[in-house]
């Protein structure tokens, strides 16, 4: 018998010294009673996962018991049995408990304690998690750990990557950190919106919950008028009072577009403004040699993009294979700029580049991830002009089946910049002046490439969710016009057909070369959320099988049966929320929604780091010159991964958030009014409503719904009267007055104006066995109902 201890870091981080002296630093350690090379129970693999996060994957398990042979293959299953009952999940090639921190996280610095100590909680965190956790932040000495190198030091409002450890207090943060690095210093800077105060000068209203009220005197008003969105600085901080504070800018009307996308921008600290240092590298950039280039300037390779595009990353081209060994195979060419060339790592457009992650897009606004002398001009294929780029070469047999791949680094020139629209409509029969001439030589070659891969794509069956996406249209001062859903043509699924293989074969040829990249991975839907989708599809007579094993064309499958239902909508919708989430990390796991093996992002260096990590790695594997990955980059994959998986969450929500915000406002003007909309979630707090003619989301509190009691039903996504058994389920339509608009918060309040209809017999069941266990909840009479964000 041995004792393996268990072993909690302290508040420094630090382990005891060479003279084992007890002290507040001292970790506490609580043994372990395991026989070493015995495989452990399952509530050791727990409690020591829980307490050793950075020690937390298969290998580092069987190191840390001794296990061997067949004790590592039962490890092995008792690992994957606890995932699937929800008691762990993956994060990259480690595992935590659910609702853990992963051992490594990007913090923000949010706070101080009491005692003036650092406090940071995770960046991004699910919604449905609560509220994200609270993480004291060590600072180590100048020195750095151990005496060597020199510390990293945040301040509050930092952006880090830190180390994570289980907290010894239990009194305080449940979490402490140690600082990896600190990604972004963030400026002292406030905003909120400027409100005149009688006699001159005005008020500052925080845009974020937690935010401050302050003053501001009438010589630092700045100019601001009523209602400007603006961003200040504190002037002066006094013992009483509010703080004082300066206009620095003035962003706009808090109705506008390019107001309301700023207020995103600031609460999720994208950085938006490029540094000189990183201006200038651009700026004194120049046009890339032939040197280790291939001339393809002759190849006609066409780039087909939204009408409104300023940059062009990636261009096409098919031909039939003339092979007598590949009878009707085709071979494609995509060509994809050569950012790798002009951003070196470490370099002031490489860090900068980093730091983002990816570019930001907003309604009418673009956040790039790199300067416009890259993005719009010298990376961007322009037609009829000289561009560097890496190609990659495809034959596909004429089944679909890809039988073979080549990469060059080339110099091109695009043939022709065409849109989807354009581009579809030639193919319909309905050419332009432009597209005319190219439609025998380069369009129908190209359609007839699609369908060729067409049959392998639907031979792989991926995840065929095809969930409407909807655009705003805004009016020349920036506010909406109006929600379109812009029609899904060939050609999108065209370019997006070659780009997900073009994507493959970067994987294929970076593993083949045994060179460290950066996946893209999507794991499967958790044992957890697919008996939450299997009790659901229950009550509408669809049956999922059981079993660790799922694959995509299962759940299309699910879909197929849902197709021309009524069911069709709110079977979509939970099909959905049981996936996981795509990110991006250094060991393959696969990705279940596209059905593939080995895929890795390639095809849009422009605006995401990952893809330019990947063109590195592609150049320096196989020797196509300068602009190659460096050994300190291959070091670091684990941690740039979790940097740009965190910064695509931060991109997402603060699309979504401005997206909110506008609808909001444009709302904002018509509370009183009945819409028709959809139950788009149901909660024991009440019910979501989506409004698909404006593309929103409001809310309807449980305590509005009348006088009845009702009953919260997870497995039906149902909320019932307990005495009418009349109530609403996910996806149906109802109608809904807006009771309450609140644009900054980008939330809306609705009351339900719909009757509630009578509820299947499998619901009224089960109120009748009166199982409560499963989580009901009652109307409160007089009950005051939520506002904002649910």
């Amino acid at each position: 018998m041995s004792r393996i201890p268990r072993e909690r870091t302290n508040p420094a981080g630090k382990r005891p010294g060479k003279t084992g002296r007890a002290g507040k630093d001292a970790p506490v350690v609580e043994p372990l009673n395991i026989v070493h090379g015995a495989l452990p129970s399952r509530e050791v693999i727990l409690r020591f996962i829980a307490d050793h996060p950075q020690k937390a994957s298969k290998r580092e398990l069987a190191r840390a018991f001794g296990l061997k042979g067949d004790n590592r293959v039962e490890l092995k299953h008792m690992l994957q049995e606890l995932e699937q009952e929800g008691m762990l999940q993956k994060n990259r090639k480690s595992l935590i408990r659910p609702g853990a921190l992963p051992p490594v996280t990007v913090l923000d610095i949010t706070t101080r304690d009491k005692d003036g100590d650092l406090i940071g909680r995770p960046a991004e965190w699910p919604e449905d998690q609560g509220v994200a956790p609270a993480v004291a932040i060590r600072q180590q000495s100048p020195a750095g750990r151990q005496g060597k190198g020199k510390a990293p030091v945040a301040g509050l409002g930092d952006r880090i990557l830190a180390k994570i450890f289980p907290a010894v207090d239990r009194g305080g943060p449940a979490y402490t950190a140690r600082i990896i690095k600190v990604i972004d210093r963030r400026r002292g800077a406030s905003m909120g919106v400027f409100r005149t105060a009688p006699g001159g000068g005005g008020r500052l209203l925080p845009i974020e919950r937690r935010g401050e009220e302050m003053m501001i005197d009438p010589d630092f008003t700045g100019g601001a008028t009523d209602g400007d969105l603006v961003e200040v600085e504190i002037a002066r901080l006094g013992r009483f009072g509010l703080p004082r504070a300066k206009v620095l800018s003035v962003v706009g009307s808090v109705g506008s577009e390019k107001a309301i996308s700023m207020i995103a921008i600031h609460a999720h600290g994208i950085p938006h403004v490029f540094p000189p240092a990183v201006i200038a590298e651009a700026d004194a950039a120049r046009p890339a040699r032939m040197s280790h280039r291939e001339d393809w300037r002759d190849v006609p390779l066409i780039t087909i993009d939204p009408a409104d595009a300023k940059d062009h990353d990636d261009a096409v081209y098919a031909e039939l294979d003339p092979s007598p060994d590949n009878p009707g195979g085709v071979i494609v060419t995509v060509a994809i700029a050569d950012v790798s060339w002009y951003v070196r790592p470490n370099s002031p457009l490489d860090r900068e580049a980093l730091k983002r992650g990816n570019s930001v897009y907003f309604p009418d606004r673009v956040v790039p991830m790199l300067p416009e002398r890259i993005s719009n001009d010298l990376c961007s294929l322009k037609e009829g002009v000289d561009r560097p780029a890496l190609a990659v070469r495809m034959s596909f047999s004429g089944e679909g089946r890809k039988i073979g791949h080549t990469f060059h680094r080339i110099m091109m020139k695009s043939a022709a910049k065409l849109s989807y629209q354009q581009a579809q409509a030639a193919i319909d029969g309905k050419p332009d002046d432009q597209t005319g001439p190219m439609l025998e030589p380069i369009l129908k070659p190209l359609w007839h490439a699609y369908e060729v891969m067409k049959r392998g794509r639907d031979r792989r069956q991926p995840l065929e969710l095809d969930m409407p996406e909807r655009k705003i249209l805004l009016k020349p001062d920036g506010t909406v016009d109006r929600v379109v859903v812009p029609p899904r043509l060939d050609a999108h699924k065209l370019i997006e057909e070659m780009m997900i293989q073009a994507n493959v074969c970067a994987a294929e040829t970076l593993e083949k070369k045994r060179q460290p990249l950066i996946y893209r991975i999507h794991d499967g839907p958790t044992l957890a959320k697919q008996e939450i989708l299997r009790e659901f599809l229950a009550t509408l007579g669809i049956s999922l099988a059981k079993g660790g094993n799922m694959r995509a064309n299962n759940f299309n499958g699910i879909l197929a049966k849902a197709d021309g239902t009524p069911h069709q909508t709110m079977v979509s919708e939970m099909v959905l929320r049981s996936q996981s989430q795509a990110i991006y990390g250094p060991e393959n796991i696969g990705h279940f929604g596209l059905n593939l093996m080995k895929y890795a992002h390639f095809t849009s260096p422009i605006r995401r780091y990952a893809d330019l990590i990947v063109h590195r790695a592609l150049v320096g594997s196989l020797g196509f010159g300068e602009g190659g990955i460096t050994p300190e980059e291959e070091a670091a994959l684990d941690d740039i991964a979790a940097e740009i998986s965190t910064f695509e969450r931060r991109a997402m929500a603060a699309e979504r958030e401005t997206v909110d915000r506008l609808i909001a406002h444009h709302l904002s003007g018509r509370v009183g009014e009945e819409f028709a909309g959809r139950i788009s979630g149901v909660t024991k707090s009440g019910l979501f409503v989506s409004l698909p003619d404006y593309g929103a989301d409001g809310f309807v509190p449980i305590s509005t719904l009348g006088s009845d009691y009702f009953i919260y039903d997870e497995a039906h996504q149902a909320l019932s009267g307990e005495r009418t058994g009349l109530g609403y389920r996910l996806g149906d339509s109802v109608t809904v007055k807006l009771a309450e608009a609140i644009p900054l918060a980008g939330a809306l309040r609705f009351e339900m104006i719909s009757e509630g209809r009578e509820m299947p017999a499998a619901v009224r069941s089960f109120h009748k066995a009166g199982r409560r266990d499963r989580g009901q909840v009652r109307k409160k009479p007089g009950t005051r109902p939520p506002r904002g964000r649910h």
